[in-house]
């Protein structure tokens, strides 16, 4: 088998023409014959037993020269991909025969390879990277989170509910001296000031002590659904109970219950450094994807849709062999998520395009660059796989070829030098929003969450008294 020509037809697209000699292709339609004739019946033999040329004289010489050739392709293939030094794409495509028969066999077929890449800058590009410093409103935010965590939720029955309270209710709401749907829950979890029922509603239980039946008066937005809206209520509140949460008090005896720490002072250092660390590791995977995507767009190639399609392939595999951890299967998530094949295909194409450019980018780079992977730099790979599954090196070396490895090596590389010749500005802290207000602001949302019932004895549908809009209850509807 040679390759006898290779040529190119269209960008990225070259056509091969395949010489396979008379011995070759002779062989293989023998072993064509014997593995057919034994589905080959003729009359005077048993069946499987006719010679060959008995069944050609019949069926005609070139009975076997399909199967033949069905044999001989996927190395004759191989081996002029090989020679032409081509790295292609995608499965051939426009097979011609033209010669088929004793003298031997001559192909024709067209491959789709790699595009030919223009880089833009990668080195020197300019890139900014997020604060690394941790403030004293960030430390006490993590304190604040973890007395949070540690609160405990406890009735009191010695004075009337007040704001912030969390209280167990009962109530039935009526409009026009009837009661209407969706209006009435019993044993209902209500903080209250968390403004989750409509203006008005939790304000009239603040001054109530539990035991107590009353009335709330209030009256519906006018943005509320179409059967209640802008319509005065009143509603039968029973109040059941009062509880509060209690913060633990910041002293050394909450730290050695909550940590390996003995001291506040230490703990407040051990959350500063764990802070820091966390800030770093996310600055640095920040400032590194933007240096990638400013090289992966940087590139000049026309990408052929078969790169990108197989891209995609790869992470819908991915992301299935996810869900069967969880115990799904994809068709049966594409059914609940109510999306086809095509639409969800479509979620992968952005991210699979910038990583197809990213991957011809960083291969560029390293074909420009010279860069190879040193014997103790493989070595270095295979002991940390060692070590992560625990696992023998060489039963490692056994599982995963040094061929399979060096790209990957090879591509941290190049990451490596673009990182390295970047031009870095850390961010001043002063340039952003207070990292302070924003983790007060995160401090004072899990509050809101943590003061909300884990669980509420409420019927199915929403409570009337909640805050719906007309847009949220035909949201809720579709």
């Amino acid at each position: 088998m040679s390759l006898k020509s290779s040529n190119k037809v269209e960008t990225n697209v070259w056509e091969l023409e395949i010489s396979i000699d008379g011995e070759k292709f002779e062989n293989a339609v023998n072993q064509a014959y014997l593995k057919q004739r034994k589905n080959i019946t003729i009359h005077g033999f048993r069946k499987g037993k006719a010679p060959r040329s008995f069944i050609e004289k019949i069926y005609g010489e070139g009975v076997f020269y399909e199967d033949a050739l069905e044999i001989l392709y996927p190395d004759a293939v191989e081996d002029a991909i090989k020679e032409a030094g081509l790295e292609v794409v995608d499965t051939p495509f426009d097979l011609e025969v033209p010669e088929m028969g004793k003298d031997g066999v001559t192909l024709k077929l067209k491959v789709t390879v790699k595009p030919e890449v223009e880089l833009g800058e990668y080195k020197g590009l300019k890139v900014t990277k997020q604060s690394t410093k941790v403030s004293a409103d960030e430390v006490k935010a993590e304190l604040n989170r973890m007395l949070e965590q540690n609160a405990r939720i406890v009735t009191v029955e010695d004075r009337a509910a007040k704001k912030d309270d969390i209280t167990v209710i009962d109530f039935e709401g009526f409009v026009d001296g009837k009661a209407f749907e969706g209006g009435k829950a019993e044993g209902y979890e209500l903080t209250l000031g968390s403004n989750q029922f409509i203006p008005g509603f939790e304000d009239q239980i603040i001054g109530h002590k539990t035991g107590e039946s009353f009335d709330v008066n209030v009256k519906f937005p006018e943005d509320y659904h179409e059967e209640l809206a802008s319509k005065d209520a009143v509603f039968k509140v029973t109040l059941h109970e009062i509880k509060v949460k209690e913060i633990p008090a910041l002293d050394d005896e909450f730290v050695k219950d909550v940590s390996d720490k003995d001291t506040v002072d230490e703990l407040k250092k051990s959350i500063k450094a764990d802070l820091e660390k966390a800030k770093k590791a996310a600055a640095d995977d920040e400032m590194h994807n933007a240096l990638l995507d400013m090289v992966a767009e940087g590139i000049k190639a026309e990408i052929p849709q078969a790169m990108i399609e197989r891209k995609i392939d790869s992470a819908i595999d991915e992301f299935g062999y996810r869900l069967q951890a969880q115990g799904l299967d994809l068709q049966t998530y594409l059914k609940y998520t109510g999306m086809d094949n095509e639409k969800f295909r479509e979620g992968f194409k952005e991210r699979a395009e910038k990583q197809v450019k990213l991957d011809l980018a960083l291969e560029k780079i390293i074909k420009d660059e010279k860069i190879e992977v040193l014997e103790e730099e493989l070595e270095e790979e295979y002991k940390k796989f060692a070590e992560t599954y625990n696992m023998d090196v060489e039963a490692i070396k056994k599982a995963i070829p040094a061929e399979n490895l060096k790209p990957e090596i090879a591509s941290r590389k190049a990451v490596d030098l673009i990182v390295e010749n970047a031009v870095v500005t850390e961010e001043k802290a002063a340039a952003k929003k207070s990292a302070a207000k924003k983790s007060e602001k995160a401090d004072d949302e899990k509050k809101e969450t943590a003061k909300k019932p884990a669980a509420k004895k409420a019927p199915a549908k929403k409570p009337a008294a909640k805050k719906t809009t007309k847009k949220e209850t035909a949201e809720e509807e579709k």
